[in-house]
């Protein structure tokens, strides 16, 4: 009740009014059934826009945490979390990969829309990087179709690591559904798994029009921290150079 109140009465008008986002594709989405929305990531603003274009309900898994915080402050996280489509990972698993799998397929098993970001975080450059196989692995062992999705723009309204952003119409688009049924009971095939992962980020590529990085999304980022504290220490020691003579001149 609260998903349908904010989103059709509460926050989903204000968001409509203010941002006028623009949608494509949308026959794509299954009326009824289970279906896995596969998306890029560009900003924590993905999960709000996306739906929104869809009369259907999509739910996402989201942090344990979110839903546990003690006090008033937790009591109203939860109810948020809870209310914008978000469950929490099931912690029965050994380890929150497995718990996002096992509370994934209770909703698709529901006849639920699940929406995914198979990067697994967000991009922190603009660009689409490599997919991780637990999306290929939930449309194995679900049978549900893989509708691929493109949001473009939410990295301008709500860039990472920024309080504010700029106006800019968010951009939904969706692809046609991909069946792999084809590969049933495959669903151990590492290699297999890599296949089908690759097939739909290629589609979601194809949506977004992002620059595709064949290397995990966390992976990129730790690169770029490298490479700016070398570029920032190698700065430092050109700075010490140079000060060097005209220290010595006075």
């Amino acid at each position: 009740m609260l998903y349908w109140f904010l989103k059709w009465i509460a926050l989903g008008p204000v968001l409509r009014l203010v941002f006028r986002p623009k949608a494509y594709g949308v026959e794509h989405v299954p009326d009824v059934g289970p279906a896995i929305l596969a998306s890029n990531h560009l900003s924590y603003a993905d999960w709000l826009f996306m739906p929104l274009t869809l009369n259907r309900r999509v739910t996402f898994v989201a942090k344990a945490e979110y839903f546990t915080s003690p006090g008033i402050k937790g009591w109203f996280q939860k109810k948020f979390f809870t209310g914008a489509g978000q469950v929490p990972i099931d912690r029965s698993g050994a380890n929150a990969a497995e718990g996002a799998m096992k509370s994934a397929m209770k909703i698709l098993a529901q006849g639920d829309l699940f929406g995914i970001y198979p990067e697994g975080t967000r991009s922190h450059d603009g660009k689409l990087y490599r997919g991780k196989t637990g999306v290929a692995r939930l449309a194995l062992e679900t049978g549900a179709p893989v509708v691929p999705c493109a949001v473009v723009g939410t990295d301008v309204v709500a860039p990472t690591g920024k309080v504010y952003g700029t106006w800019t119409r968010p951009v939904v688009r969706f692809g046609p559904p991909l069946d792999f049924s084809r590969y049933a009971g495959m669903e151990n095939d590492r290699y297999i798994l890599r296949s089908i992962t690759d097939e739909i980020m290629y589609e979601i590529m194809r949506l977004s029009g992002q620059e595709y990085v064949d290397l995990y999304a966390s992976k990129a980022k730790e690169l770029d921290k490298e490479r700016a504290k070398q570029a920032a220490a190698e700065q430092a020691e050109r700075d010490k150079a140079a000060d060097g003579p005209e220290q010595k001149a006075s």
